[in-house]
């Protein structure tokens, strides 16, 4: 069993390097949007690549998240989460250098790779460390200061565009990685789980991963790309997608099992996961860019603008969560998405020379308390809406599940939209898409409202409580991992 406490001197160091490990995957995501216009203009690259600089990350992390929790169960925890460290901070050096978009791209989806050994890992470890009567304080503050990085990301990503440049976006990593490995090598025990026998899912994450892939190519490439390849494209994703379905129906050991969604509860609040997250993907997707193009803002200033979501998320995330487990979900999970709706209409109101104070910060604000409404009680229901034994695959499906739908959204926004290649270059043309885009967002939002009002229903007295009651991330919910596991080595 786990027996490292946190007073220790060991678990301080444990508590340490899974934060520093996790946070380098939260500030990436974060401060990447900010980079945008900046790398678009130093490497002259179209809307598509910098389309692509965002979503191929997005593809292989949603893609292999899953897969890469099962790696450190069978193979050990320590040593996946090292490899995965290891992975990204290499994949950042070369997104760091790259000459050019093309490798920028490549680099990025290696990546993500690295981010769904790591991302998983570093929850996994403290689940697998500490003593059970200290894990939940643990998990908590892994969250909390996890919650702080994405909060800093922003400001930071802002600050290093607008003054190194954004290639040290990238290199930051490297410091990081070089600080979290021997830290984690000295002071982390290592864990696994002896249950855990059956055969991986390479081919499951594979065709998951590349139907993915293949729909996002025909939505970023149908505005300019040959109508005969895109078609094909959207065919081939399409018919991949139905071979992963039958893939995972036949599989004994799915990494996505099917039959989880015989709950109805747990599809519905997954349909409200895919809509909230896709507006939340296509919003800080195009806000920061619109801050920069459309409004005049430095990098520093647009990603800083920002902040007060993930401030307000961490402040009142786990108030939120109490209030939702005395008044049940489905008023949180419909509130919220509305009020976020709201903050996207109020977006509307920024054009050139905003002021911040009338036009960005009161849409923030809205934007922030939706998110702190809705986060916390979509973990519990998905929680609570499977068996214990699953909560941890449950958990795992949710932020795949989120992270593909900000995919999507990040895809299909321009082409809905009508934005051009070069868009982002024009004040006018990007203002013009940027609001239409809002609009598209705050409708998304609203069916998200819906399927919560006619679906979600109060929790079980007795159901299992999320971990994570403070988180940060605006782009994912946060991760449960399974309880109780045998300690191995």
């Amino acid at each position: 069993m786990p027996d490292v406490r946190l007073a220790s001197s060991q678990g301080k160091w444990i508590l340490f390097t899974t934060v520093l490990g996790s946070s380098m995957a939260l500030l990436d995501s974060t401060v990447v949007n900010v980079a945008l216009p900046r790398i678009g203009r130093d490497l002259d690259a179209d809307l598509a690549a910098l389309q692509w600089t965002v979503n191929a990350y997005l593809l292989t992390l949603a893609g292999l998240i899953l897969l890469g929790g099962s790696l450190g169960d069978r193979y050990g925890r320590r040593k996946v989460f090292v490899i995965g460290v290891v992975w990204f901070a290499a994949a950042s050096l070369l997104c760091g250098i790259a000459p050019n978009a093309g490798v920028l791209v490549a680099a990025r989806a290696l990546q993500g790779v690295g981010g769904a050994l790591l991302t998983p890992g570093s929850l996994a470890l403290i689940q697998g460390s500490f003593h059970r009567d200290d894990r939940g304080r643990a998990v908590g503050l892994w969250s909390g200061f996890g919650g702080i990085g994405a909060a800093v990301g922003p400001f930071l990503g802002g600050w290093l565009v607008d003054g190194p440049g954004w290639r040290w976006v990238f290199l930051l990593n490297v410091p990081l990685a070089l600080l979290c490995v021997p830290v984690a090598l000295r002071h982390v025990p290592e864990s696994g789980d002896g249950r855990k026998h059956g055969r991986f899912d390479v081919l499951g994450a594979f065709l998951g991963a590349l139907a993915l892939a293949l729909v996002t190519y025909a939505l970023i490439e149908a505005g300019s790309g040959p109508l005969g390849v895109v078609v094909a494209a959207a065919v081939a994703g399409v018919a991949t997608g139905v071979a992963f379905v039958a893939v995972e129906r036949r599989r004994p050991d799915p990494m996505l099992p099917l039959g989880i969604f015989a709950s109805r509860q747990f599809t519905a609040v997954n349909l409200v996961t895919l809509c909230v997250y896709a507006a939340f993907g296509g919003f800080f997707f195009l806000s920061a860019v619109q801050l920069q193009v459309v409004a005049g803002w430095s990098a520093l200033g647009a990603g800083t603008a920002l902040l007060p979501t993930t401030v307000l998320m961490l402040l009142l995330s786990a108030r939120s969560g109490e209030l939702a487990d005395r008044i049940g979900p489905r008023i949180p999970l419909t509130v919220g998405p509305l009020l976020c709706a709201a903050g996207m209409l109020l977006m509307l109101r920024v054009g050139p020379d905003a002021s911040y104070v009338s036009d960005v910060l009161p849409a923030v604000l809205v934007l922030g308390l939706g998110m702190v409404s809705l986060v916390a009680p979509l973990t519990a229901t998905v929680l609570a809406s499977v068996d214990v034994a699953r909560a941890g695959v449950a958990s795992g499906i949710n932020n795949a599940a989120a992270r593909a739908a900000g995919l999507v959204a990040v895809a299909a926004l321009p082409l809905l939209t009508g934005m051009g290649q070069e868009a982002y270059r024009s004040a006018d043309a990007f203002d013009d898409a940027f609001r239409r885009a809002m609009v598209l967002c705050a409708g998304v939002l609203v069916l998200g409202a819906a399927v919560a009002f006619t679906t979600v229903r109060r929790l079980p007295p007795d159901c299992r409580r999320p971990e994570c009651r403070t988180h940060g991330s605006v782009l994912a919910p946060p991760l449960e991992g399974e309880r109780a596991k045998p300690r191995l080595g």
